[in-house]
């Protein structure tokens, strides 16, 4: 499972939680204005936007988990099963399979004005990468500086939904985790008010119960309330490391801890890498499950003319700064 946010401080951010139970040795992948990119179905594009995220490059192909382009549009894949329902080929739209679909967009788009234009024609075609690599059930949260769009292709179609938050989980659907925060309107960052009997005196006992029954667990429904509410309430200074630093606590209320998710036999979910990206600048930084340190890889210190894909393998040992 998995949770992605946006926030704005001077600068805009994008980035996600990965939560899986195993890794594919995914890299931050940029991949620049002149590398090829081959579509099943449609026509490829050989110069676009660049591209940097992190991605599982298979064949010389980036699958993007998530990412932003060099125009400051961002985009995440986020697990949905039981309820992705992608379609056979259609001779009328642009034949999309999701593992394009990330390239495909932030290749071409530089906000979503310009995301909606292709969203119109465009069918989520069901096709595997691969014998290797069988379709994943994916919803996407699709975002530029200033709003968010949710995609998801259902049984009865395509949904695009306004995200207002900048928020994404995974099930169930965006509408349906939309309404639940009508659940949850009474938290408040302030210390409670007694609405319960007049003839009753209450001690307010300890800091922070305003926000009494706001959900911990790590369900997904539970997850989207919890980073709503942190994101919606954040407060941070505007310079990059607290910026960034804010971000990272974000995610962190939602992440998850090895043990806590049982996957059966020896297999516990966790939250592999969590991202932040700031979509002003092209800056993607990243910790991971092992290693807390937030490492950054910045887009423009390359060669964004090339052909060919740029790759930096992770750092997941842990470093600690020994400070005597």
């Amino acid at each position: 499972m998995c949770t992605a946010i946006t926030y704005t401080t001077k600068d805009h951010y994008f980035g996600r939680n990965l939560d899986l139970e195993y890794s594919y040795k995914e890299t931050v992948t940029i991949t620049p204005r002149n590398y090829p990119f081959k579509f099943r179905k449609v026509k490829g594009i050989d110069q676009h936007y660049a591209i940097i995220g992190m991605a599982y490059v298979a064949g010389d192909y980036p699958l993007y988990y998530d990412a932003i382009n060099e125009k400051g549009l961002g985009m995440a894949g986020l697990n949905f099963p039981g309820n992705a329902d992608y379609k056979n080929e259609e001779c009328d739209k642009d034949n999309i399979a999701p593992f394009e679909f990330i390239p495909w967009i932030l290749s071409q788009c530089s906000n979503l004005e310009e995301v909606r234009d292709l969203l119109a024609r465009i069918n989520i075609l069901k096709m595997d990468f691969s014998e290797q690599l069988p379709l994943s059930p994916l919803h996407w949260i699709i975002a530029d500086k200033e709003h968010s769009l949710t995609v998801e292709c259902v049984k009865d179609g395509l949904k695009i939904y306004d995200n207002p938050v900048g928020v994404l989980t995974n099930n169930p659907t965006f509408d349906m985790h939309m309404f639940n925060l009508n659940n949850y309107m009474h938290l408040s960052i302030e210390p409670p008010v007694n609405n319960f009997s007049k003839e009753l005196n209450f001690d307010t006992y300890s800091r922070g119960m305003g926000a009494l029954g706001l959900p911990g667990d790590l369900s997904s429904a539970s997850r989207f309330v919890k980073a709503t509410f942190t994101k919606m309430n954040a407060l941070s200074g505007t310079s990059e490391s607290e910026s960034i630093s804010q971000f990272f606590h974000i995610l962190g209320s939602v992440e998850q801890q090895r043990g806590c998710v049982h996957m059966g036999e020896d297999q516990y979910e966790i939250t592999i890498y969590s991202s932040c990206c700031n979509m002003d600048r092209g800056i993607y930084y990243y910790k991971t499950y092992e290693n807390s340190q937030i490492t950054g890889v910045d887009m423009h210190k390359e060669n964004l003319d090339g052909t060919e894909l740029i790759n930096y393998n992770l750092i997941e040992g842990q470093q600690i700064f020994m400070q005597n």
